[in-house]
């Protein structure tokens, strides 16, 4: 028997309008395609938003961590998520349009 050690996310999309969004996930590309499909957050559903890039995702060994950290982001200014971006390796290339 084999066990499989599940794995928890924190994911940030870029919206077609330069916006952050922040979310958490037990699968985060199928929670990226709930998203691209409207189904996603209240925030992605707006059409205007689309279409939404997956920029960065980050594994959390339990849902505690992944939602902390999905917190926190959230609740910083748009410089501080991008300098939290910046700082895990993306471009600012990759997270403004």
């Amino acid at each position: 028997m084999t066990s499989e050690i599940k794995a928890y996310y924190f994911y940030v999309l870029l919206c077609a309008d330069n916006t952050l969004y922040g979310g958490y996930s037990t699968d985060v590309y199928k929670r990226f395609a709930a998203h691209q499909a409207g189904k996603g957050a209240k925030y992605t559903k707006v059409k205007s938003r689309h279409p939404l890039k997956l920029i960065y995702f980050e594994t959390f060994d339990n849902k505690s961590a992944a939602l902390k950290a999905e917190y926190a982001f959230k609740h910083q200014s748009r410089r501080a998520k991008i300098a939290y971006l910046m700082a895990h390796g993306l471009s600012i290339d990759q997270i403004e349009k």
